[in-house]
C-alpha cells in the first residue's frame, strides 16, 4: 500500500513552543521509539483526553519571543512532527517540540518562539495487484 500526508484545513497560530525533553517514557507510547521529529501536546488545546497521540503537524517559525537572537526564525522551513506526548504542567498553550525538530526551524538559543501550527490527516490509497487467473507457458 501507499500512505500519503497531505494537509487538513485546521490551522492554529501564534502558539509558542520550547524544546521537549524525550529521555522520559512518554503517555502515548512508553519508552517506544518513534524517530526524532517528535513534539508533546498542551493539554488545553491539542491533548484531547490522549486522541492527539499519534498526530501529525506541520510546524513554521513565524518570529522569536524575545530580542536576543537577531535571525530566530529559518525562512521558509517547516518541520513535521508527531504527537508522542502530553507536555509537562507549564506548558499550557503550547507544544513542546524535540531539540530535532526546534533547530530545523529556529535558532536554538532562541528557546521559545511564536509559530503556525497545521494539523495533518493521513489518507490511505491501498494499491492491489491481482495475478491471472490463467497462465500459460509457450515453449517454441
Amino acid at each position: 500500500y501507499l500512505k500519503f500526508l497531505t494537509p487538513s484545513l485546521k490551522q492554529r497560530t501564534n502558539l509558542s513552543i520550547f524544546v521537549y525533553d524525550q529521555t522520559a517514557a512518554s503517555k502515548c507510547y512508553g519508552y517506544d521509539e518513534h524517530g526524532v521529529m517528535v513534539a508533546a501536546a498542551d493539554e488545553d488545546t491539542l491533548w484531547d483526553g490522549g486522541n492527539a497521540c499519534g498526530k501529525r503537524y506541520r510546524v513554521k517559525c513565524l518570529r522569536g519571543t524575545n530580542k536576543g537572537v537577531e535571525v530566530p526564525c529559518k525562512a521558509g522551513r517547516t518541520v513535521t512532527v508527531k504527537i508522542v506526548d502530553l507536555c509537562p504542567s507549564g506548558c499550557r498553550g503550547n507544544i513542546d517540540l524535540s531539540a530535532e525538530a526546534f533547530k530545523h526551524i529556529a535558532d536554538p538559543d532562541e528557546g521559545k518562539i511564536v509559530i503556525s501550527l497545521e494539523e495533518y490527516a493521513q489518507r490511505y490509497i491501498l494499491i492491489v495487484f491481482f495475478p491471472p487467473t490463467q497462465m500459460r507457458i509457450l515453449n517454441g
